[in-house]
């Protein structure tokens, strides 16, 4: 089990921010999420499934078609002898204005850019890569090792992958290359299975984007996985795994990632950090009927 529990800071004026930091102890390292604001994510419900099966679980979660509920951004800091990586760099000032505010919260937390010694990425979605980039153009981690899975790098960087997508994503592709390429003289790649950085290991997690990794954090004998977007909401992807997911590139990879994964972290009880799961992100994975559920730390 892990050894503390503690809020850094944090006043609650706004639904996600300027709520600064949950942190956990593992050994003598820490990890902690820190908000980056929030981000409206529009549900859709699968047409597919059986009507009285997807009314009951509607009700259940009061969710409706074309509800754009706000969800939180929770980045993921960890700190490891003399290592503070950041998991995912923020959406930066020029994609949403509810989020962006990672920054302001890491200075909150007594974190300085200066301080970062590395940025892993799960993928290359905006709310995840654009922040790598300050309003001046210049990487915004200035000491900063960047690391990205190589089949990730691979998808961003390849110029079919624009034509690929629909129209209005489009721009996910034409802003990642710009920052991909802005950021090529400092960026290693890594494969799954290989520790990107002490403590911090890679778990192919594909499907919400081809190359979508997850990290399993390890550290005096306690375990985390930080999932990125291979789980992105607290409902249906939990109640039913292996439902397809509107936001997925490839939703029928990613809903069997989700299966095998929920399975494995209510099997083991580890503890799951999603970037988009509720309160500060940090909770565990349950059974619940014949599903899932998510319990989250500062519930």
């Amino acid at each position: 089990m892990l050894d503390r529990r503690s809020f850094i800071g944090g006043v609650a004026a706004l639904p996600f921010a300027p709520r600064v930091a949950h942190a956990f102890s593992m050994g003598d390292a820490e990890l902690i999420t820190i908000s980056d604001g929030s981000i409206a994510l529009p549900i859709s419900l699968p047409k597919d499934k059986p009507g009285e099966e997807l009314a009951a679980l509607t009700s259940r979660f009061g969710i409706s078609e074309g509800d754009a509920p706000a969800r939180p951004l929770n980045v993921t800091l960890w700190r490891n002898g003399d290592r503070t990586v950041l998991v995912d760099a923020g959406s930066g000032t020029q994609f949403l204005p509810t989020a962006g505010e990672l920054f302001e919260n890491l200075d909150a937390a007594g974190v300085a850019p200066e301080d970062i010694t590395d940025v892993v990425f799960t993928h290359g979605h905006p709310d995840h890569l654009w922040g790598i980039l300050d309003d001046f153009d210049e990487i915004a981690f200035p000491n900063a090792a960047l690391h990205m899975g190589q089949a990730e790098l691979d998808y961003w960087m390849d110029p079919a992958t624009v034509e690929s997508l629909p129209e209005n994503r489009q721009m996910f592709a034409v802003g990642a290359t710009r920052r991909l390429e802005a950021m090529v003289d400092n960026l290693s790649t890594f494969n799954d299975g290989d520790e990107v950085v002490p403590g911090l290991t890679a778990v192919a997690t594909p499907g919400h984007t081809p190359g979508h990794v997850s990290f399993l954090a390890e550290k005096g004998g306690t375990s985390a996985m930080i999932l990125g977007d291979a789980v992105v909401n607290a409902h249906l992807n939990f109640a039913r795994p292996g439902w397809l997911s509107g936001g997925d590139q490839n939703p029928e990879l990613a809903a069997q990632t989700r299966v095998g994964l929920l399975a494995e972290l209510a099997k083991t009880e580890m503890l799951a950090i999603g970037f988009h799961l509720p309160g500060n992100g940090i909770g565990r994975v349950e059974t619940d009927q014949d599903g899932y559920m998510f319990v989250a730390e500062d519930a």
